[in-house]
């Protein structure tokens, strides 16, 4: 099959291509200053009437295939726009002015006209020109150059649990990050298999950015506001549309290295007194030697196919080193030994005596063991040292995962006969992450680390990841008469096999793999669009009007793992060989449990057992992979829906000074119904360089087939406790017993701002919003057979979650963007601030009645968690600035950028025993002591500055060298406090763990 729809696709090129136009062919030039003549990059250069265009490279060089006849548009922040027709020469270099009457970079996202500048806009949209800002940064991933450009995206690295830091999940306005919807040149991007935890409160799924290559990108352009009613399911916080490159006849590219040189020793302060004496002398066990290395090579080459036809190609390979940022705890809070093993007091399932602990007992017969003495060998911190260990090789391990990873990307564009043109773009990428996700297994957690024989000091366990990715849109736009068509069809595919290494079952003893395949995610989408649109010169100022359909057929598929990475074997069971056999060991004693204690009944006396296939259970091990259960038949899934849609979308110059747009969308979703969408937009000019606008939009977004077919056993832990629970699916037997459900999220939405030229190389937008999701979905605490009794008999004494629509939640904030730009002395000052001021808010939640035992405030309370309420109200920086200051002179191009995060509180779900971190103990025997108190362990953490610096040099006009650093400083947020800090050491929410890198940087065009 993908033979023959290769073999179609080649067709349709061939054809396509036979069909080219002779009268269009490339045209380039260079873009320079008036003022000095230096080059300008980053400038639009738009055809207008059209979308199509292009930007300057960093040397100012454009090019892009343009019809003789047609006119050229240059726009740059702090310049006059210009327009110059094409001639029948293929060279046309432009000189730019600087003017009071300052365009910006053309818009096409959120609206289906021709391309407006993003001050003329009716709602906000931010432009990033990446070609521009990526030579001089540290990043680069385009999701983290777009984190230090634009306040109101996120997208956190996470630095562990379990597969969260395999993919960074972006967000927009404090929201979910399947509420923005991306698109790659105005086409729906699928989103990753994996649904995972983020950082609004929830878990979702994502689109991976990580494979979009930013070398193969000219710009983004993020529209801040509600576009359900243009753009379908999802756009609840905005839309996010990656333009691609068109250059053709140049070879450009990067080498970048880098690394975090993790110096010095931290404070590892924060607001609740910070770390114990104690806990900073055992910090310095860990190596502070550098690490998070990094290297990417990238290139871009565009071809001309002739006669306006281009082929623009991008690739790139980046590998990561790991970053890790340990968290090492007092000797007795995380135990590695306890009585039973240094006293080898272990039995296995039949009664046989464990040697666990071998150097005491040659001790005991020798009088010491290299050194040490029995009395010595008998405590946690003897036989670590004779074992040569620190508390710092049994710690949990957080920071950066290792990644490698590699991708291809295309952009192709071939005029046909009729004014017809056949496009195409596409990418494929490889990406492996191996982390250290979890908890140190320690000898103590008998239930999860009894495999002596393979790790008798425990076990850290790695997972790791194989991801592939695919992506292929194709269409035909052009025009009948006066409408303007455009169809197209998007394929995109993300699958990963999921794997884990130093783990164990330990349900298969010292017969377990270590090395496990705990199965594969995969998420399809294919994506069907016919847009026709007409633009009605003569009605009013300006009349445009847009309809079209979509179709879109979405797959989830959860494949199993291998069997020991689910199953449950037989190292902790008793099997009896007759009748009423008492359960005791060779030596007539009462089999002992996984805790070493007696199996015996009210008496006192061994249990009798009948025989059965299977035996009993006498030592209660964890079944599964350690650290991540695998999927098991139970888990798997293969989900297909189908949705379509039909919107229609008008957009009026009512005068010059009047723009009003409207949109209505109709979609219909095969397993949730259907749904009716609206948006209305104005914008006004109160004076030649001040408007108003604002818009008012209503929502709305199914849940994703990951959302409702991903289930799972996991492990959580509640100071340093494991207990195992199982989210379920919502279509299972457990959730229809409860009484849960899912459905659709709906949203309104509401902004009102200005933008303004207000002088001479200025420009500031402020945008106000206010947005209310309902029935946003969460995941409940777990519930166990005693919360509910109706779960009994189908989880016995596990413990089950689900996904489920939990309340009304809103966000309300103020977002302010200027730019400035003029001449200073030699040189060219470029100055940007941004500014978003947000409130998140729970505002109630939805309780419906459930089958369980508990009162309606403790239900209320289990429904949606208390950290979970906080962690999307608080949980990332309400307040956040970002500034960047440039200046070009000469062959310098110097840049800084201060960003500020502010403060950040996270809430816990349960109270806990406060400690008194200034209180005197023993690191070895004890923990630090407590106040007395009882209370909630919540945290706020303190608002942190952080400065990112570059400075590039051009060697020459094809050749530039950049060095310069992110978190320069080395500025680290707040250590977690004592009651919390049993898995990181710090908060993921600011500016993360890693500390200060620094990077060098060689670029090249051809």
């Amino acid at each position: 099959m993908r033979k023959i729809l290769q073999f179609i696709l080649l067709l349709t090129l061939i054809t396509c291509y036979g069909h080219v136009m002779a009268q269009e062919r490339i045209i380039s030039g260079t873009v320079t200053s008036e003022e000095d003549g230096s080059p300008l990059p980053g400038v639009s250069v738009l055809i207008k009437g059209t979308t199509k265009g292009t930007i300057s490279d960093v040397n100012g060089l454009f090019k892009l295939s343009a019809q003789e006849g047609e006119t050229l548009v240059f726009s740059f922040i702090g310049f006059s726009v210009l327009e110059k027709k094409v001639t029948d020469k293929s060279t046309h270099n432009v000189k730019m002015t600087p003017s009071s009457e300052q365009l910006n970079d053309v818009v096409v996202v959120g609206s289906r006209g021709e391309g407006r500048t993003k001050i003329e806009t009716v709602a906000p949209v931010d432009v990033i020109n990446v070609s521009e800002i990526s030579v001089g940064m540290a990043q680069v991933d385009i999701a983290q150059m777009l984190v230090a450009t634009a306040p109101s995206f996120s997208a956190v690295k996470s630095q562990g649990g379990d597969l969260n830091s395999h993919v960074d999940s972006p967000t927009l306005r404090g929201l979910a990050p399947n509420q923005m919807l991306v698109l790659i040149n105005g086409k729906r991007r699928h989103s990753s298999a994996l649904l995972t935890s983020n950082q609004t409160g929830t878990f979702g799924n994502a689109v991976d950015m990580s494979f979009i290559p930013a070398s193969s990108i000219a710009s983004v352009q993020i529209l801040r506001d509600g576009a359900a009613a243009q753009y379908g399911s999802d756009a609840i916080a905005g839309v996010m549309d990656i333009i691609l490159k068109e250059n053709t006849g140049v070879l450009s590219g990067n080498l970048t290295m880098g690394a975090t040189p993790n110096f010095g020793t931290p404070s590892f302060d924060n607001n609740y007194g910070g770390l114990t004496a104690g806990e900073k002398e055992l910090q310095k066990e860990v190596p502070r030697d550098m690490d998070g290395e990094t290297v990417q090579f990238d290139v871009n080459y565009g071809l001309d196919l002739g006669n306006d036809g281009f082929l623009n190609i991008t690739g790139f390979v980046r590998q990561d080193k790991r970053a890790i940022r340990a968290t090492v705890l007092d000797y007795e809070r995380y135990l590695t030994y306890d009585g039973t093993y240094l006293n080898n007091e272990r039995t296995d399932k039949n009664g046989n005596p464990m040697i666990t602990n071998p150097e005491l007992i040659e001790a005991m017969a020798k009088g010491s063991y290299n050194g040490y003495t029995p009395e010595q060998l008998s405590t946690n911190v003897g036989l670590l040292n004779a074992r040569g260990l620190t508390q710092y090789d049994v710690s949990s391990y957080l920071g950066s995962p290792d990644v490698n990873i590699a991708g291809l990307s295309f952009n192709l564009g071939l005029p046909l006969r009729n004014d017809f043109n056949f496009y195409a773009n596409g990418d494929i990428g490889f990406k492996y992450v191996e982390g250290f996700s979890c908890y140190y297994r320690s000898p103590s957690w008998t239930s999860r680390a009894g495999a002596q024989g393979l790790y008798p000091n425990g076990f850290r366990p790695l997972m790791m990841t194989n991801q592939s990715n695919t992506a292929l849109t194709t269409g035909v736009e052009g025009k009948l008469g006066d409408f303007k068509i455009d169809v197209s069809n998007t394929f995109g595919r993300n699958a990963m096999d999921i794997r884990m290494k130093n783990t164990l079952n330990v349900t298969y003893g010292d017969a377990s793999p270590t090395e496990m395949y705990l199965g594969n995610h995969s998420f399809t989408q294919n994506t069907t669009n016919i847009d026709v649109s007409r633009f009605l010169p003569d009605a009013l100022s300006g009349i445009n009007i847009a309809f079209g359909g979509e179709m879109r057929v979405e797959k989830y598929e959860i494949v199993k793992g291998q069997l020991e990475s689910y199953s449950n074997s037989d190292a902790g069971t008793y099997e009896a060989t007759s009748i009423d056999q008492p359960m005791v060991g060779p030596d007539g004693f009462p089999i002992e449990n996984e805790n070493s204690s007696p199996i015996v009944d009210s008496n006192g006396s061994p249990l009798l057992t009948q025989p059965y296939d299977g035996g009993t259970t006498v030592k209660n091990y964890s079944q599964g992979c350690q650290c991540f259960t695998g999927f098991g038949p139970n888990n798997e899934a293969n989900a297909v829906r189908t949705v379509m849609g039909a919107y229609l979308d008008i957009e009026a110059d009512i005068t010059d000074k009047w723009l009003v747009e409207g949109a209505t969308r109709y979609e219909t979703f095969l397993d949730f119904g259907s749904v009716l969408t609206g948006k209305v937009a104005t914008r006004y000019s109160i004076l030649d360089n001040l408007a108003v606008r604002g818009s008012a939009s209503t929502g709305f977004r199914a849940p994703s087939l990951q959302e409702l077919n991903y289930s799972q056993t996991f492990t959580y832990f509640v100071n340093t406790i494991p207990a195992d629970a199982t989210v379920y699916t919502n279509n299972s037997t457990e959730a229809r017993l409860l009484g849960v459900s899912l459905k659709e999220e709906t949203s309104v939405n509401y902004s009102v701002g200005i933008a303004s030229e207000l002088f001479k190389g200025f420009t500031l937008t402020a945008d106000a919003y206010m947005i209310t999701v309902k029935d946003r979905i969460f995941l409940t605490d777990p519930f166990t057979a005693a919360d509910a009794p109706v779960l009994e008999p189908l989880i016995g004494d596990g413990e089950a979650q689900f996904r489920i629509n939990g309340g009304t939640i809103s966000t309300k904030g103020l977002e302010i963007v200027s730019n400035y730009a003029t001449q200073v002395g030699p040189g060219r000052l470029g100055l940007t601030l941004a500014a978003t001021f947000r409130e998140n808010k729970f505002e109630k939640a939805t309780v419906p009645d459930l089958n369980t035992a508990l009162t309606d405030e403790e239900l209320a309370e289990k429904y949606v968690r208390r950290a979970s309420i906080a962690q999307f109200e608080t949980g990332t920086s309400s307040t956040k600035f970002i500034g960047t200051v440039t200046y070009n002179i000469g062959k310098f191009n110097f840049m800084v950028r201060p960003t500020f995060y502010g403060e950040v509180t996270s809430r816990q779900n349960d109270m806990s025993s406060i400690v008194d971190v200034n209180g005197a103990y023993d690191i070895y025997t004890e923990t630090a002591p407590a106040t007395g108190e009882t209370a909630y362990a919540d945290q706020t953490y303190s608002p942190e500055w952080v400065f990112d610096m570059g400075i590039t040099y051009t060697v020459s006009p094809k050749l530039n060298l950049s060095v310069g650093g992110q978190n320069v400083f080395n500025n680290l947020p707040d250590v977690v406090r004592y009651e919390n800090r049993d898995f990181g050491l710090y908060s993921d929410y600011q500016q993360g763990s890693r500390g200060a890198y620094y990077f060098t940087r060689l670029s090249f065009s051809f």
